[in-house]
């Protein structure tokens, strides 16, 4: 109770909760997700962007900075391996406080004469206002202002390096063009909808009121066959329990037309699996788990990504690689080598032990180094070329994917 109320949870979202599932019966674990983490008054999300040592959960980018540059690495990797394109869009989706992609900016200063002739422009979608605040002052000192009425970005600026930043509330505001996209923890928090498999066929997950006790919520499954279960559940699923992402589907459409239609890339790193795992539902306040159900509101919510789903809702639009474990990707994108220059160039004790810790945590895979996965969209040009079934002599090979193969940076 106490740790509820020292975080603002007096209970009004419950209570709101309750209320709506005495009137309306029990809603699904979707709906109940997206009351918990963006209820305008209550979210978690829109309340605070618990982030970092002090919030609930820390992120990759949080503990070390090789992290974002290994992934700025990779953009600029791409880019040389598609041509060089004159511009390209650096989008970001739910970056968080902004941390990965100030380290990926650094990557492009320090290349800046690589990138000479490319124009370069950041774009991110971020639905909390707060957290847009916090993402201004660390990428641009907070020198923003927000945009005119008729722009498709809210707020707009330049960053300490001299690129243009914009912020928009929805992916579809983001201009299309070439563009690379980074999804870093963005569509483990988005809602799920959970299915169990019973004698009488699929029923869905719903959270309802516990009779027997007041103001608890409990699951329960649907009586009958719900629409999420005839439209979610594909005809030759093996599990007996499933979680279903359909806004992570739609994402995922979104971002492989625009890949097909203008170039570019998308990497997704996340927790999940390929299709395996089956309750993944968890809730995490103050570092520890957290029971799902009690005191919505107060603790982070997040379900594992199932990126076979993801490979699926591509509708072979683009060409997936991965999921490939963060251990690996981060080896095949020379973190090794790039600790041993950091490690050289510390001058003191305590700034190396950072630097082994952070390591540890990224690559153990008792840590995050098995959880974490990176995923890959890329144009079925970048790893096929169009007319190599007429002469197969005439093309130059095409160079690796970085992160899914060693890094060849000349």
């Amino acid at each position: 109770g106490e740790a509820a109320a020292a975080v603002g949870g007096d209970g009004a979202l419950l209570r709101h909760l309750c209320r709506k599932l005495r009137a309306s019966g029990p809603v699904t674990v979707a709906g109940y997700m997206r009351e918990a983490l963006t209820n305008p008054a209550q979210g978690y999300y829109t309340r605070r962007g618990g982030i970092g040592e002090s919030g609930d959960f820390i992120t990759s980018p949080e503990i070390s900075q090789v992290f974002g540059e290994l992934i700025g690495i990779w953009y600029i990797s791409e880019w040389m391996a598609m041509g060089k394109p004159k511009t390209f869009q650096l989008v970001e989706l739910g970056p968080g406080r902004g941390t990965l992609t100030e380290d990926i900016l650094r990557v492009f200063s320090q290349l800046s004469s690589v990138l000479s002739k490319c124009d370069v422009s950041v774009h991110l979608v971020e639905v909390s206002p707060k957290l847009g605040e916090i993402q201004a002052r660390m990428l641009t000192g907070g020198k923003v202002q927000p945009s005119p009425k008729d722009e498709s970005a809210y707020m707009k600026g330049i960053s300490k390096t001299g690129i243009p930043v914009f912020w928009y509330r929805d992916i579809q505001d983001v201009p299309s063009g070439y563009s690379f996209y980074l999804a870093h923890e963005f569509f483990d928090a988005l809602p799920i909808h959970k299915f169990q498999r019973t004698e009488k066929g699929w029923r869905e997950v719903l959270v309802d009121i516990d009779p027997e006790v007041p103001d608890q919520l409990r699951f329960v499954l649907s009586p009958s066959s719900t629409p999420a279960t005839e439209n979610f559940i594909q005809p030759e699923e093996t599990r007996d329990h499933v979680e279903v992402c359909p806004e992570a589907g739609v994402i995922i459409q979104r971002l492989a037309c625009r890949i097909e239609k203008d170039g570019g890339a998308a990497l997704v790193a996340d927790y999940g699996h390929d299709g395996t795992k089956t309750d993944t539902f968890r809730g995490f306040q103050n570092h520890k788990l957290h029971d799902v159900l009690s005191a919505p509101g107060t603790a982070d919510l997040t379900a594992d990504v199932d990126f076979s789903y993801l490979r699926k809702m591509t509708q072979e639009r683009t060409t997936t690689l991965g999921p490939i474990k963060q251990r690996e990707f981060l080896k095949n994108m020379g973190i090794d080598l790039r600790l041993q220059v950091l490690l050289q160039n510390s001058r003191d004790t305590a700034t190396r032990e950072q630097l082994l810790h952070s390591y540890n945590m990224l690559m153990n895979p008792e840590n995050m180094g098995d959880c974490f996965n990176f995923f890959a969209l890329l144009p079925h040009h970048r790893l096929v070329h169009p007319d190599k079934k007429d002469k197969p002599e005439s093309k130059s090979p095409l160079p690796p994917v970085a992160g899914f193969n060693e890094l060849l940076l000349k």
